[in-house]
């Protein structure tokens, strides 16, 4: 498990990577639409990839909340990515079946084995992606819209729904991340982010075996979960804002900076308080999409024609901004952003 006996020096190991490693090429990243395999290496070796992992040691959501946005900050199609992992590392876990986390638990916490996640299929209004019990497992049909990751990670958590007439229930399982019988993957030309590596996968009969089977549960309690998952995207929001705040600062706009830092700091609150009642959350995490937007916009503006260069992180964090007004969205969410949006 990744050493937490000093919370505080792994946030500072992200702060480190994020404003060494990651800011100083998020523009080319973001140009090139390729993250450099060296982060992903530099993860691992500092221990980020087990971040999610159980423990007695276990880190506390707090500085998972701050080690979540200052990465974030740093390289937004890194950060995406790799959060995906830590959702696999965390199901695998707490995962009954014995046998498959002896074989990937500890190279996933150490990095070895590096994971995506494919949920979309089910969170959809009509389920895209369905499961059918054979003697020796699941076949899954139908598709996995916007899986990142593709050609980076090893494996991919998949989320199937398999109706049941009772509201239905979600098979997850750990599948090979290469393309063969019964799984194709469609890659995605994204106008932003395109260096997350996203892709539609497509699966025709395509087996889950039991041996392969992380967990079964209720839609209705796999749903329930989904609000934990939710609140760590939103400090994807909270990441880009704050970094933008900072380069706000260092342009000398120190008033406008404060007056966004203050507002930073409701839209965490909002965050958490949808921990507590999910009902808060697509209005918090709405909140913290616009946030980031609008500090963005205040550092394009701040910046002045320099901004609109193509090698400026100016442009970039307004681009990184409207990532996340959609990114791991829902539509509740969505609506209340565009009601926001067009109140002003």
């Amino acid at each position: 498990m990744v050493d937490v006996a000093d919370p505080q020096s792994l946030v500072q190991r992200a702060r480190r990577i994020a404003d060494d490693v990651l800011f100083p090429v998020a523009v080319q990243v973001d140009r090139t639409g390729t993250v450099p395999p060296e982060h992903w290496d530099l993860l691992a070796r500092e221990g980020l990839y087990g971040l999610a992992a159980p423990g007695p040691d276990q880190l506390g959501f707090a500085e998972i909340v701050e080690v979540l946005e200052i990465l974030a900050g740093g390289c937004l199609a890194t950060t995406f990515v790799w959060m995906q992992h830590n959702g696999a590392v965390l199901s695998l876990a707490g995962s009954e079946n014995t046998a498959l986390r002896a074989r990937y638990l500890d190279d996933l916490v150490h990095g070895r084995v590096r994971a995506g996640a494919a949920f979309a299929g089910v969170l959809a209004k009509a389920a895209k992606l369905h499961a059918e019990p054979v003697a020796d497992g699941h076949l899954l049909n139908g598709e996995a819209p916007f899986v990142s990751g593709w050609g980076v990670v090893d494996v991919v958590q998949v989320s199937a729904v398999v109706p049941d007439g009772r509201g239905g229930t979600v098979v997850s399982g750990l599948v090979d991340a290469t393309a063969g019988a019964g799984l194709t993957a469609d890659p995605i030309d994204l106008a932003i982010g395109e260096a997350t590596k996203t892709v539609r996968l497509r699966f025709a009969d395509f087996l889950v075996t039991s041996d392969r089977t992380i967990a079964a549960s209720p839609y209705s309690d796999f749903v329930g979960l989904q609000s934990f998952g939710s609140r760590l995207n939103g400090c994807v929001a909270c990441g880009v804002a704050g970094r933008a705040i900072r380069l706000l600062r260092e342009a000398g706009r120190v008033d406008a900076a404060t007056a966004l830092d203050q507002q930073l700091a409701r839209a965490r609150t909002e965050l958490d308080a949808g921990l507590a009642d999910s009902t808060r959350l697509p209005a918090a995490r709405a909140g913290a999409a616009d946030l980031a937007v609008r500090a963005a916009g205040a550092l394009i503006a701040g910046t002045g024609a320099r901004a609109l260069l193509a090698d400026n992180h100016a442009q970039c964090s307004l681009r990184d901004a409207v990532f996340t007004a959609v990114a791991g969205s829902r539509p509740e969410m969505r609506d209340i952003l565009v009601n926001t949006m067009a109140a002003r």
